[in-house]
């Protein structure tokens, strides 16, 4: 087993030590598998940062109610009489209270606004949330950064930190055109990076007025009353003799939401780069014959001084193998700085633009930089098994 391990060793650095003599070709492959980890990183980190800026905007202690049958915001109309109901209740409901006594409750609705960004001219849909004064207080990671909140009744509106730096107009004191009225920037939040940043909030009246739509309210946001409240909430609403109410956490609301997008993000990202993996492991065989090829003496005069098959497969297939992995590790730096903290925007539930930072994690490098090795096991194999079946006697004589 020494013996072996000696053998497998020698020819490995006798293998590394020829590749000066292949170089552009073993660079080829070390680019063809940096290449196809850098898209694959790339989409995966798209995916992975669409989901963090949802899933980090959803709360475990918040529930969403929403009616009309829906899981989204988009088509839920919670009827006036079912508010009522619910905040004339006087048991315990599984909403906390507010320091006033009443529901720790927030009504909103969403519109979805024109915005012209100034550095390309290009029209973008945002979402202009109208909610009660509760609202912000509902969003525990949102806090002010500049100015103040809405006032009651009047076309203020608090922009998240997302849209008040991409887009121009958006300064505390603006005004801004939303719709056929114009309203005043009051403010600036952040949250923490995720969803809400890339919303407007206004007071609730002031949008229904504003858009037409008196007395619409979409969903309604409250403060669960310790982790057994959802069950306790969605039991006191399946009671309702109306229109079907439907509570879920903030969290699932938004993991929801991020799943189908995410989804379809790798549903384009992995067959590309499977694509492309067939390609660079046909690069791979290419390369690894050619070494092959390259070292018939070498490896010829090898066996007939003793040295056995199974040195001679591994030798072949570690080099295959470390070649895969340099490509790799130079795919994953790649798409590390290119993409890492990238900023992107994509279409929400509600057809209105989210914006959220790409993020390569270490699950993501790794998931991209095992399929680069598995292109070095791979496309190193065949050729490692025709290092063991040289003629050995031909080869030295066809070099002699």
């Amino acid at each position: 087993m020494s013996s072996a391990l000696k053998q497998i060793f020698l020819m490995i650095r006798v293998n590394l030590g020829s590749l000066p003599r292949r170089l552009w070709i073993s660079l080829s492959m070390v680019l063809s598998v940096a290449l196809m980890v850098a898209v694959l990183s790339g989409f995966l980190a798209m995916a992975r940062g669409f989901e963090a800026a949802l899933v980090g905007a959803g709360s475990p202690d918040i529930a969403v109610i929403l009616g009309g049958g829906t899981n989204q915001e988009t088509g839920s109309d919670v009827p006036a009489e079912e508010i009522r109901s619910l905040t004339a209740a006087t048991g315990g409901i599984g909403v906390a209270r507010n320091a006033a006594g009443g529901l720790a409750l927030s009504r909103e609705i969403v519109v979805a606004v024109d915005v012209t960004r100034a550095s390309d001219g290009a029209d973008q849909k945002l979402s202009l949330r109208g909610m009660d004064l509760a609202g912000p207080g509902l969003r525990d990671l949102a806090t002010l950064s500049a100015g103040r909140l809405f006032s009651p009744g009047a076309r203020d509106i608090v922009v998240g930190a997302r849209i008040a730096n991409e887009f121009s107009g958006f300064a505390v004191g603006d005004k801004v055109r939303l719709g056929a009225v114009d309203w005043t920037v009051v403010g600036h939040f952040t949250s923490g990076g995720n969803a809400f940043e890339s919303e407007i909030w206004a007071d609730l009246e002031a949008v229904q007025s504003a858009f037409d739509r008196q007395g619409q309210v979409q969903s309604l946001r409250v403060r669960l009353d310790g982790a057994g409240g959802l069950p306790v909430l969605q039991e006191h609403l399946s009671a309702f003799p109306g229109a079907p109410l439907t509570a879920l956490s903030e969290a699932d609301l938004y993991a929801a939401q991020s799943e189908r997008t995410a989804s379809l993000i790798r549903l384009f990202g992995w067959p590309l780069a499977l694509l492309m993996a067939v390609g660079a492991t046909a690069g791979a065989l290419n390369t690894m014959m050619s070494s092959v090829s390259d070292r018939t003496v070498e490896i010829a005069t090898l066996r007939l001084l003793g040295f056995g098959r199974l040195p001679a497969f591994t030798a072949t297939w570690v080099e295959a193998m470390l070649l895969s992995v340099a490509g790799a590790a130079l795919g994953i730096l790649a798409s590390w700085l290119a993409f890492n903290g990238w900023q992107a925007s994509t279409m929400g539930a509600n057809n209105t633009k989210i914006a959220f930072q790409l993020d390569v994690t270490t699950d993501v490098a790794l998931t991209a930089g095992l399929l680069g090795l598995a292109i070095g096991v791979i496309g190193g194999a065949l050729p490692a098994l025709a290092a063991t079946r040289l003629p050995l006697t031909s080869a030295l004589r066809a070099r002699g």
